[in-house]
């Protein structure tokens, strides 16, 4: 296959990858109050949103361009298996089971990230040619 189909397709994974975080934590925001009292409700406190929100833009856009992504990757699939044991644990609720088994899935392409980096089109690549 070629490079530029196989570059594309690395970045292509990694915006796709990214968008759910940086439309759930721009979400968080428009809906801060709502926000708190669902974590609340779930025994999480409310005084972590800023966290949250920072964790899912910040991590989202570093995803995107691909900087620092192993470690951005290591530290989204450690969030989202959290947040799956935190909100999604509920096996006898097919649809929390749903959402469970998602956000597994979602850890599991940040693993990949992880083994693999962010590929040719990323700042990290960019950085690494730039040091030899």
């Amino acid at each position: 296959m070629p490079s530029t189909v196989l570059n594309f397709s690395e970045l292509a994974g990694r915006v796709l990858l990214a968008v759910l975080f940086l439309i759930a934590g721009i979400g968080k925001i428009s809906g801060y109050a709502a926000t708190q009292g669902y974590m609340a409700s779930q025994g999480v406190p409310g005084a972590l949103l800023p966290l949250v929100i920072a964790t899912e833009l910040g991590g989202g856009a570093l995803i995107v361009i691909g900087l620092w992504t192993r470690w951005v990757a290591v530290a989204l699939a450690g969030f989202t298996l959290l947040a799956a044991i935190l909100f999604h644990g509920n096996s006898s609720d097919q649809m929390q089971q749903i959402m469970f088994l998602k956000d597994v899935s979602i850890a599991g392409a940040f693993l990949l990230l992880v083994a693999n980096g962010a590929g040719a089109w990323s700042v990290d690549a960019r950085r690494a040619r730039a040091s030899r």
